[in-house]
């Protein structure tokens, strides 16, 4: 029996979107890259274990935890000034400039501010969904997400069109 059955099939499936949240977590293509290799390298090790339950939120959980043990080895961030090429038949026009923003003002914030913005609205998940993910409580998504997101307004009043469709009631004050 193969050890690794299923997990290929995993990998293709899921990969473009763990890619996205490693680059986001990141801000760096390369080491988007190097994190999320490392993560499916230990999800393949374990696969038997993890294909009876919920491999993608273990891989995603993995992913901003092994993001932040960078990030306390390292103690120095290293934003990247040219976001990676979009691909093709997307508008590098308008929407460029605003991503650039985002992506500048997220490398800014901390690895856990980044990581319940990412999980929260880039991948659309649940205050609940994103605190079992990072291990943490329901309120301190909540918190987090407040501050990270004064923290954005802070920093990239030009997003402010962005930011303001949060719904109050979900976020703290």
């Amino acid at each position: 029996m193969d050890p690794y059955e299923g997990f290929r099939e995993f990998v293709r499936g899921r990969q473009r979107s763990l890619m996205r949240t490693a680059y986001l977590l990141t801000g760096d293509a390369p080491q988007a890259e190097d994190l999320l290799q490392t993560v499916l390298m230990r999800a393949a090790r374990h696969w038997r274990r993890l294909a009876d339950g919920n491999p993608e939120a273990y891989v995603r959980r993995a992913l901003v935890n092994e993001h932040t043990s960078w990030r306390r080895r390292r103690r120095a961030e290293t934003p990247t000034a040219h976001p990676p090429d979009v691909g093709p038949g997307r508008d590098p026009g308008d929407q460029s400039l605003t991503r650039m923003a985002l992506q500048r003002a997220l490398m800014r914030l901390t690895p856990r501010q980044r990581a319940v913005l990412v999980l929260r609205y880039y991948e659309d998940r649940s205050v609940e969904e994103t605190a079992d993910l990072l291990g943490c409580s329901q309120g301190t998504v909540k918190s987090q997400t407040s501050h990270a997101l004064g923290r954005l307004r802070t920093l990239a009043p030009e997003l402010a069109e962005l930011l303001h469709d949060v719904d109050p009631e979900e976020v703290p004050r």
